[in-house]
């Protein structure tokens, strides 16, 4: 089992290649042996056979063990998770705690053991280490067990998902996309069965109410009490957080052209951040900027709105376009000595002013909260605070970088709502993967001081550059190794579907004994009481005693007819298995 914690934990003082290493210390330890073995025998006057075959043996023991290619694994593993060459000699100790957090993931992934326990293995992670961990653990032979907030990390690589709500597992057969469908799914039948429940209950209860002390229908009201005090309670579904949502609408309509940008080259210093950029925007489009730390997103979207001035080209901001800008420093720009309502107040649309109470809450800023002054809020409140300005003012172009990085997941889903139904024009920046698939329609990557655009979600745009990557000779070995765990998800998915149904028929068999254990027992009370010649004094009760008998021996024979099919089934499912 290799675990990986959330907490940092100590990794020792060697050099980044010697830390991963640690993952094979029986190499290590051969190695070691091997190297003291061949200096002994070049020191000996005479050749000792005893030691050269102790040589020999250790010498065949790592080369078995792919010890010769250990150090070439390990600064594969250290280059995928962010490691320049230049940094695997250098100490652990000269690197903060995310980056050992790395030395400790590669040290885990170098093991490759049966059992990979990963808790929160993204949080230490850029955009480009991120997804080479997802494709390494895509073609992972052994299992794996996730703890992630990251949905789109989930959804990629899990194919069960166990969800723990108020101390109760519950598992889900799929991705994270199947958890998200099945759990609403499954709240709403839970929901009509308890209202199917309290229907039933009331009707039986009504029928009690009305003829309890009429004589003639003395036994049926007996009947349905019993039946009443038998009927299970219905638990509807834990009552869940109200739900937050809100609705954001350009205040006016942009001309089609929102932006252009021709052949523009920015610098700070000396080099080039970006060079010969072309991009043009149409009103409505959503659009990602994605790209390594440091690429020049930021940089960007500071050029796009006048925060700073390129050196060459052109940024033309198209007609009756109105922009709203989002970034963490955007909190500089709040007025300390106001209160939060109030600062809100000063820039939002006449429409949306009905909505100020209902965003803040969304973004936990609740009752007094609202009227708090700038100045006492911690840094996270102020981003929400400077969010939730943005998004109230009367803008169509919103330029957004890193939005969510201070919400929970509830506020976190209620934006991502908010900007999917955005009628205006999005630029947005986000390590959220998931966020960015539900919203935007078209991503723009910054790589190399150069722009490529693509077509469709992040989703798409993932698909596009894999293709063009195994297009290449070079993809050949990431086509083969995704092949393999295709194959290896689609049986276990098999074998998930039959373990699915082998658990449903057991279920329905269960329920079966049970309803034909109840009718036969309903039946023997029955046949007891018609034997009863005090049962024949009121004509209309001994007939209903009569109906009732006929039905539940019907009951009895429908049933049977059902275990017996049901166990057949299940008989063809566990040789099906067992195949």
């Amino acid at each position: 089992i290799g675990y990986l914690p959330q907490e940092e934990i100590n990794v020792g003082a060697s050099s980044i290649l010697a830390g991963a290493m640690q993952g094979k210390p029986e190499l290590l330890r051969i190695e070691l042996e091997i190297e003291r073995l061949r200096k002994a025998i070049s020191l000996s006057t005479d050749v000792d056979a005893r030691l050269l075959q102790k040589l020999g043996d250790l010498e065949h023991e790592y080369e078995i063990a792919d010890g010769y290619k250990l150090e070439g694994r390990a600064k594969a593993v250290l280059a995928g998770l962010g490691f320049k060459h230049e940094d695997f000699y250098r100490s652990i100790a000269e690197f903060s705690g995310g980056w050992r957090m790395r030395v400790y993931l590669a040290r885990l992934l170098l093991q490759n053991p049966d059992l990979l326990l990963l808790d929160e293995p993204t949080n230490h992670l850029d955009l480009p280490s991120l997804e080479w961990l997802e494709q390494y653990l895509a073609a992972f032979d052994g299992s794996i067990i996730i703890v992630s907030h990251d949905r789109f990390f989930i959804d990629r690589l899990a194919d069960e998902i166990f969800e723990l709500d108020n101390g109760v597992l519950t598992r889900y057969a799929g991705n994270y996309h199947f958890y998200e469908q099945k759990k609403e799914a499954d709240k709403a039948l839970l929901l009509k069965k308890a209202e199917q429940a309290e229907k039933e209950r009331k009707k039986q209860q009504e029928f009690i109410d009305r003829f309890r002390y009429k004589n003639t229908k003395a036994r049926q009201v007996q009947s349905r009490v019993k039946m009443l005090d038998k009927m299970e309670q219905a638990q509807a579904p834990a009552a869940s957080q109200k739900a937050l949502s809100f609705q954001l609408r350009a205040s006016s309509q942009s001309y089609k052209n929102v932006l252009n940008v021709t052949n523009m080259s920015f610098k700070y210093d000396r080099d080039w951040v970006l060079q010969d950029i072309n991009l043009s925007l149409y009103r409505g489009e959503k659009a990602a900027l994605v790209g390594e730390n440091g690429a020049g997103k930021t940089t960007l979207t500071r050029l796009i709105v006048g925060q700073l001035q390129a050196q060459k080209g052109h940024i033309q901001i198209g007609e009756r376009v109105s922009i709203g800008y989002y970034a963490q420093h955007q909190v500089d720009a709040l007025d300390l000595d106001s209160d939060v309502y109030s600062e809100i107040e000063k820039t939002v649309a006449d429409s949306q002013i009905p909505n100020i109470r209902n965003v803040l809450g969304l973004f936990g800023l609740h009752g007094d909260d609202a009227f708090k002054p700038i100045r006492v809020l911690s840094g996270g409140e102020k981003a929400r605070v400077s969010l939730s300005k943005i998004l109230l003012s009367p803008v169509n172009f919103l330029i957004m970088d890193e939005p969510t990085n201070h919400l929970d997941i509830r506020s976190k889903e209620a934006l991502e709502k908010a900007l999917m139904d955005y009628d205006g024009t999005l630029i947005i920046i986000s390590h959220d993967r998931y966020f960015l698939d539900r919203i935007v329609n078209k991503v723009i990557e910054v790589k190399d001081k150069k722009i490529k655009q693509f077509e469709g979600n992040y989703s798409d745009y993932l698909i596009k550059r894999q293709t063009a990557i195994n297009d290449s000779p070079a993809g050949e070995t990431t086509k083969n190794a995704v092949k393999r765990k295709d194959e290896k998800r689609r049986k276990a998915e098999a074998r998930q579907s039959v373990s699915k149904k082998r658990r449903e028929l057991t279920l329905l068999i269960r329920e079966c004994e049970e309803k034909i254990h109840h009718f036969e027992s309903r039946k023997q009370e029955l046949e007891k009481l018609l034997a009863d010649p005090a049962s024949y004094k009121n004509g209309e009760a001994a007939a209903e005693l009569t109906r009732e008998y006929q039905q539940v021996k019907d009951d009895i024979d429908q049933h049977y007819k059902t275990w017996e099919q049901k166990q057949l089934d299940l008989e063809a499912l566990l040789d099906k298995l067992q195949q």
